[in-house]
Parts: C-alpha cells; sequence; structure tokens
C-alpha cells in the first residue's frame, strides 16, 4: 500500500471523471451551501453552527452514498445513470444518516479530550461508509469493521488521507479569511460549494483505500 501511488491512482480517477461527479454531487453540495447561508443570515454564525450539521447530516448521505455507488459501478465495469444513483442512495439514507451522526459524534468527543484523538478516530472510521453502502452491514457493524481494517494498516491510511485533508482544511480556512468577517452571500455559497467539492476527492481516494485493503485480505489486487 504505497501513499504516493494510491494518491497519483485516486487523482488520476478523480480528473479524468470530474464532469460525471460534477453533475452527480455538486447540485446537492449548492443546495447545502445555500441552506446553510440561509440559516447564517436568519440566525448568525454562531447559532447555526448545529444546525448547519444537522442539515449537512441530511444531505451528506445522499451524494456520498451515490457517489460511493458511482464508484463501485466504474471499478465493476457498469453503467448507472444519476437517477439510478441516487434512487439506490435514498435507500440507504436511513442507516447512512445515522452512520454519519455516530461517526461525527465519536470524532467530536475525540476532539474534546485532545485534537489528536479526534483525529486517531477519524481516520479509523474511513472505512465505515464504504461498509455500509457496499457491504450492507448496520451502522454499528460498519464502524466495527472498519476499526478492524484499519488495524495493522494505520500508517499507511494516515499517510494517504492526512496528504490530502490538511491541505483542503488549510484553503478552506484561508479561503475564509479572503472573504472577511461579512462575506458576500453568493461568494460564500460558491467558495463553501467549492471546498465541498474539492473535499469529494477524499471519497474517491478513501474508496481506492477501502478496495486494496480488501484485495489484500481476499490475497489479491484490485483496481480502481
Amino acid at each position: 500500500m504505497n501513499p504516493l501511488q494510491v494518491l497519483r491512482e485516486s487523482w488520476y480517477f478523480f480528473s479524468h471523471n470530474v464532469a460525471r461527479i460534477a453533475t452527480l454531487c455538486l447540485p446537492l453540495l449548492l443546495l447545502e451551501a445555500v441552506c446553510q447561508q440561509l440559516l447564517s443570515e436568519q440566525l448568525g454564525d454562531m447559532t447555526t453552527i448545529s444546525l448547519a450539521l444537522l442539515f449537512g447530516l441530511v444531505i451528506y448521505p445522499l451524494y456520498t452514498a451515490a457517489l460511493i455507488l458511482f464508484l463501485a459501478c466504474r471499478t465493476q465495469q457498469q453503467s448507472l445513470s444519476n437517477k439510478a444513483l441516487f434512487s439506490k442512495a435514498l435507500r440507504l439514507w436511513p442507516s447512512f444518516a445515522l452512520l454519519a451522526a455516530l461517526s461525527t459524534l465519536l470524532i467530536i468527543l475525540g476532539l474534546s479530550l485532545l485534537i489528536v484523538p479526534g483525529l486517531l478516530v477519524m481516520l479509523h472510521l474511513v472505512f465505515a461508509e464504504y461498509l455500509l453502502v457496499l457491504d450492507g452491514l448496520t451502522p454499528l457493524a460498519a464502524i466495527k469493521e472498519s476499526f478492524r481494517l484499519t488495524r495493522g494498516y494505520f500508517w499507511p491510511i494516515a499517510a494517504c488521507l492526512l496528504s490530502l485533508m490538511l491541505p483542503l482544511w488549510l484553503l478552506e480556512g484561508m479561503s475564509g479569511q479572503l472573504l472577511g468577517e461579512q462575506p458576500d452571500a453568493l461568494a460564500r455559497v460558491l467558495l463553501d460549494s467549492l471546498n465541498g467539492f474539492l473535499q469529494l476527492f477524499a471519497t474517491v481516494l478513501g474508496f481506492r483505500l477501502f478496495m486494496l485493503r480488501k484485495a489484500i485480505s481476499a490475497g489479491h489486487e484490485s483496481v480502481l
């Protein structure tokens, strides 16, 4: 599991499928950003943090599940329309939303202790969404299995994910500062949507890591 090779292969897939990923996920990312902006304008930034997080748990499972299903279809040389992908994602929404809520709670609990425990929990949960969507596990079973699969491969997984997420988090923070304390609403929505879209690369990267880890368990390699 070579981190540089995994990053390169994931970027190749993301860049060559960026148009399809955009049509699949960008409308919901825009909707999510617009709703969060409206909440911020009505209630204020500090008041809307928990509401925005809750609203994200409504929309996030839909586009993330649809993207994971798309990645799986491409791996199996299959083709499904966006409508078919969202139809499947909608059926998965209740369990995915519960998984997202449990994962968020675990990460927040880790962060409340120290930053490092929160990051450790986040990295150990990296496979949970794929296990739920692709293997049909329940939220609790997916969390447990994700911890098991990352055991023994934690550092290569951490190297891959943190080398991507740290620059994305830094970019998000810098872009927020550039907008100032009272940013234009349209600019805020567009920037949040762009940051959300860039972070979809993490889902592609996580899928590649998941497929490699499953291939190791099965005793052979798999390609994206």
